[in-house]
Parts: C-alpha cells; structure tokens; sequence
C-alpha cells in the first residue's frame, strides 16, 4: 500500500507518520514483529505493517487525553470501552482509504485475531458496538451522524 494516502490521513488529526526501514525493529511498537508503533503524535510503521495496525495505533493516539498522549511511548493504556471506540473509529476511517474500506479491514481484524462477542468484527459493528459508537460523540471524535470530526481528544 502507499504511504501518501495514510499520511495524509494522519495528517488531518495533526499526526506524523514514520517510515522505518525494513527488517529493522518498530519504534513504539506494543506487539513487535511487523505491528505499528506509537510515540506522542507519531506513528511508526514498515513496508510490511498492516492497515489495520497502523489505523489502530494512530487511532488509540486520537482517542486518548491530551495528558496520556503527551508521555505515549508504546502502551497507550485506556480501558475496555476506549479499546472498542478505538476499534470503531479505525473501522469508520478505513472508508477514508482508497483500495481499503471497512469490508477489507474488517476483514483483516478478524484474520489478525482481533475478539468480538459477537464473533466477527463485522457482526460487532454493526449490532454490538454503540457503546463505543457514542463514546466517540461524546468526546466529539465523530458527529451525530457517525461520521469522523477528523479532530483528537481534548483538542475540540
């Protein structure tokens, strides 16, 4: 996938995307291997880093505070019902890529392992998961209809 289209996705919650070279370990990566990595507003990645690791490192750096993202180095922390907003919000901006959608990264999700109650990502989203849908309204990270505000936590 190219960059150009991811970083300017970042770009308009203000955050930075590092490409680091291949085979070299990801800075701020939680999982290793080839999984993205979170430092403050940046977000590392590598030729081989999935979508949907770098959709959901950059999205837990969006829905944190501003206090935990200023000392974010690798574990954003959070608890379970910013973890599923998270996993909404990544689902919502994989629309925003072109050749990507929330259909592929679904899909992908299940496939990495991601866990739903409902066994698939797709089933979550679409009939278990307005707990996080109106976690991220209330913390005006998508508007009344659903869509992204393209602003991070704390900043509106």
């Amino acid at each position: 996938m190219p960059f150009a289209p991811l970083e300017s996705l970042l770009q308009r919650y203000s955050l930075r995307l590092v490409v680091e070279a291949a085979e070299q370990p990801i800075t701020g990566s939680f999982w290793g291997d080839s999984e993205a990595g979170i430092v403050g507003t940046c977000v590392y990645v590598r030729g081989d880093t999935p979508v949907h690791s770098l959709l959901h490192e950059a999205c837990h750096t969006i829905c944190m505070d501003e206090a935990r993202r200023s000392g974010l180095d690798r574990d954003a922390g959070g608890d379970d019902l910013e973890e599923a907003a998270v996993c909404y919000l990544q689902i919502l901006l994989a629309d925003e890529i072109a050749g990507v959608g929330r259909q592929r990264l679904m899909q992908d999700m299940d496939e990495w392992g991601y866990s739903f109650r409902l066994g698939s990502t797709a089933a979550w989203f679409s009939a278990d998961a307005e707990d996080a849908a109106a976690w991220l309204r209330q913390h005006g990270l998508v508007d009344r209809h659903g869509s992204p505000t393209f602003v991070m936590r704390g900043s509106v």
